[in-house]
C-alpha cells in the first residue's frame, strides 16, 4: 500500500477541520489558522497601508510567527494538530 503524500493529507485535514463543530480555545484556532495561511501562501507580508482591526491583528502575529517554516512543514504541524483534535 503506497502512503499518502503531504498534499494529499493536507487536504483531507482540512476537510476534516472544516466539518469540526466544537469549539475550540482562541490559542488553538490561531495555530490552527497560522499553520494554514503558512502551508498555503508561504511567509506573511505585512501591508502597513491596510487597516487592521484587533481580530484581524491576532490572526498576523499568530502567522508571523510561523513564518521559520515551509509550507511543507507547516503542512505536517497542521496535519497533527487536526488529527490531534480529532482523537
Amino acid at each position: 500500500m503506497q502512503e499518502k503524500d503531504i498534499d494529499t493529507l493536507f487536504q483531507e485535514a482540512y476537510e476534516k477541520a472544516s466539518n469540526m463543530t466544537e469549539a475550540l480555545p482562541q490559542d488553538v484556532m490561531l495555530r490552527i489558522y497560522a499553520y494554514y495561511k503558512q502551508a498555503t501562501s508561504g511567509t506573511a507580508h505585512i501591508n502597513n497601508n491596510q487597516h487592521f482591526d484587533l481580530r484581524n491583528a491576532f490572526k498576523m502575529n499568530a502567522w508571523m510567527q510561523v513564518r521559520h517554516l515551509t509550507p511543507d512543514e507547516a503542512k505536517k504541524l497542521y496535519i497533527e494538530i487536526i488529527n490531534s483534535i480529532i482523537k
